[in-house]
């Protein structure tokens, strides 16, 4: 298992993840830090929860927009033999989005 730590808005998280996935979840703490400093802007004096609440609650629009515009492609095009390959591919990274956004909102470990 490797280590690594995280910094989103202003905390630091120091967490274990499987080898190799270290630069994945700074990119993805990145993403997240992003919407908790637009959380901040937006409404300053916000506690940490409630920043990192927003934070989640714009990821969840964005994933949420994301998946309605895929389904409205799909339902568009009509597929033959090569569409299904991309649509399954989509379909896949849907449910490890899902997954990782399930595994970060979870309970946060603290150094």
């Amino acid at each position: 298992m490797a280590e690594t730590t995280l910094h989103i808005a202003g905390r630091q998280y120091d967490l274990r993840c499987r080898d190799g996935e270290e630069a994945h979840l700074s990119h993805l703490a990145g993403l997240i830090e992003r919407k908790a400093r637009l959380a901040q802007q937006a409404t300053p004096g916000l506690t940490e929860v409630r920043t990192l609440l927003f934070a989640a609650l714009f990821l969840a629009d964005e994933l949420n927009d994301m998946k309605r515009e895929v389904a409205g492609r799909q339902e568009a095009l009509p597929l033959d033999g090569s569409e299904d390959v991309a649509v399954r591919a989509i379909e896949v990274l849907t449910a490890r989005l899902e997954k990782l956004s399930d595994r970060l909102a979870g309970p946060v470990a603290d150094a």
